[in-house]
């Protein structure tokens, strides 16, 4: 699994975390998932940045 789908993978969970703490009333929950979700968004950043550096890498290398 490459970086970005882990971060679609992270934020998922976090958000399903997040709705299942309004069903149970559980805080631990909701911050559990709301971590998970910003997890997710960095990992998405992440893969981002790869990508541009090596197009840039493959640019400059013949």
């Amino acid at each position: 699994m490459n970086t970005k789908s882990k971060g679609k993978w992270h934020k998922v969970k976090g958000k399903i975390k997040q709705i299942a703490e309004k069903a149970v009333g559980n805080r631990d929950l909701e911050a559990e998932g709301k971590a998970e979700n910003v997890d997710g968004k960095v990992q998405e950043k992440i893969a981002g940045i790869k990508a541009v550096i090596g197009k840039e890498i493959k640019e400059y290398l013949p």
